[in-house]
């Protein structure tokens, strides 16, 4: 079964992400659990986490259909050591409101190395970020999202991801969220089902689907290998529209929450009914 929505505004609360995920017709969503623009925030209520519980289970959202965002401000891979720690303790209070609201995955994006160090340094630094996080919470998994590349980020290439899985010591709670503009732009070619397929066995042997637990899906402002992060409406970027029915045809992209990040939050409902329009 496909699971899809798109990013809500959790805004007044996050009780309201899972009202404003069914008012567009979806059966996935994604939201912020904070403010993503700010370091600290106020915690989660018992009304809050209550409230965003009720509503979940009104209309139908478990677990496996909830993908939620890290802030942007977090760098995980940073090479320095003051700032490293700054973005190690957001990302453990984001997982344990996670672990709040009954939530089993955060998505983040791995990490920038700054050209303060080489990369496998940075992606070691970045297991050892994940691994500090698993170690003080339980059930919530840390997903990995591909990246397109763009300055100093990792995590556009596959291997990228499979190091750091590679050094992840509680792989069970570890897993990846593929961005159909950010494999694009980082040079993975998604414009055909040929190539479709050439990509997607390369992450199963590179990264294996087993780890897979989350899909963006977003068309592309920027052409292939741009390593430019521009998102544009389905079938309205250079990327097209082939990848999106590829998907909803292919039984690994299951139970897994499929998320729109595209650009205009006012055709979401249409762009859910066209991705639902593709299944066979």
């Amino acid at each position: 079964m496909k699971t899809i929505g798109a990013h809500v505004s959790a805004s007044g609360g996050v009780e309201n992400a899972p009202l404003n995920a069914a008012a567009i017709g979806a059966n996935a969503f994604a939201l912020f659990t904070k403010n993503q623009r700010q370091w600290v925030s106020k915690p989660l209520t018992a009304e809050n986490i209550a409230l965003f519980k009720q509503h979940c289970a009104d209309h139908g959202f478990g677990p496996q259909s909830i993908l939620p965002h890290d802030s942007y401000l977090i760098n995980l891979g940073h090479p320095e050591a003051d700032k490293l720690e700054k973005s190690r303790v957001a990302f453990l209070d984001e997982m344990q409101r996670c672990e709040q609201l009954g939530l089993d995955r955060l998505n983040f994006h791995p990490g920038s190395h700054l050209n303060g160090f080489s990369e496998s340094e940075c992606l070691s630094t970045i297991a050892e970020s994940i691994n500090f996080a698993l170690d003080k919470t339980a059930g919530v998994s840390a997903v990995i999202e591909n990246t397109a590349g763009q300055g100093t980020n990792l995590g556009f290439k596959f291997e990228h991801l499979a190091e750091i899985i590679d050094q992840v010591e509680d792989k069970s709670r570890v897993g990846v969220c593929l961005d159909t503009c950010h494999s694009f732009a980082a040079g993975y070619d998604l414009s055909t089902p040929e190539w479709c397929d050439a990509v997607f066995d390369e992450f199963e042997n590179t990264v294996g689907f087993n780890y897979l637990m989350g899909m963006h899906l977003n068309d592309s402002k920027k052409g292939l290998g741009s390593r430019v992060d521009r998102h544009e409406s389905l079938g309205k970027g250079v990327l097209g529209l082939e990848v999106f029915k590829f998907i909803m045809n292919d039984a690994r992209f299951d139970d897994m929450p499929l998320i729109l990040e595209t650009i205009d939050e006012t055709i979401w409902a249409e762009e859910i009914k066209l991705l639902r329009s593709y299944e066979k």
